[in-house]
């Protein structure tokens, strides 16, 4: 585990490696090809309109192309900085660049997906191993509306001599709790589960987490158990909505569900 930590730590954020990320997240979209892993061109501040379609005016207005480069540069190297001299706590740091980086709103789209991304990746460095385990997406997505409101309030002030970051960092940590809880009580729920399982049924669904996906050969190989036993507790795991059958015959492995 601590050799995991410390790959994560060593990870080095450039403006090459966002650029990527990006370019990966819009893979499958032809409707993006054209500016994939690209800066911005064209301004993609956000307004809002009524029921005729008529502005209401500026909801967020985020850094023009021109400055988009620049104001990246800078954001990295502060993120570098902030690495180095370890002035502020990691999850500090990780929403102030969070909410920088969606102000400044780099590409011509994708950047709300791409900052969860970056969440992920920079929480992860930071130590935290738990994020990929519990979905970050799913909790703002149930918060739309403070999300936006604590986003607006901070955004409106980043360029300002006296930015107030407190209503994002805010939510922010709220989210992370939220998400920790949420990880906590499902850790619970598997733990009562697990208790009344099987000990082969265990190493079973232990193994497939372990490797992603086993075989009936490969836990025969594992355990001392029979293939015949094996068989009938992974159909369990399966019938139990645990693993998932895939394949038939000799070419069968079972994943996670």
């Amino acid at each position: 585990m601590e050799t995991i930590f410390s790959a994560y730590e060593a990870i080095s954020l450039s403006a090459n490696h966002i650029r990527q990320f990006h370019r990966d997240l819009l893979a499958h979209s032809t409707k993006e090809e054209r500016h994939r892993g690209a800066y911005k061109t064209l301004s993609n501040n956000v307004e809002a309109f009524n029921e005729q379609e008529e502005s209401l005016g500026m909801v967020f207005e985020m850094a023009s192309p021109f400055d988009t480069p620049r104001r990246m540069k800078e954001l990295i190297a502060w993120l570098d900085e902030q690495g180095r001299e370890k002035r502020l706590h990691p999850l500090l740091v990780v929403a102030i660049f969070v909410v920088v980086f969606l102000e400044i709103h780099p590409f011509q789209d994708g950047n709300g997906r791409l900052s969860r991304i970056l969440t992920t990746l920079l929480l992860l460095r930071g130590g935290y191993a738990y994020v990929p385990y519990s979905s970050l997406e799913s909790i703002i997505e149930q918060s739309k509306e403070s999300y936006y409101i604590s986003l607006r309030r901070t955004q409106g002030t980043i360029r300002s001599a006296e930015p107030d970051w407190n209503p994002w960092i805010e939510f922010f940590l709220r989210a992370l709790h939220r998400q920790n809880t949420r990880l906590e009580k499902k850790m619970e729920r598997e733990r009562i589960i697990l208790a009344d399982m099987p000990a082969l049924s265990v190493t079973l669904l232990e193994l497939a987490r372990e490797h992603g996906r086993i075989t009936v050969g490969e836990a025969a190989r594992s355990t001392d158990a029979s293939r015949h036993t094996i068989k009938d507790h992974l159909k369990a795991l399966v019938d139990q909505g645990y693993l998932v059958l895939q394949g038939a015959g000799r070419g069968a492995w079972y994943g996670l569900s």
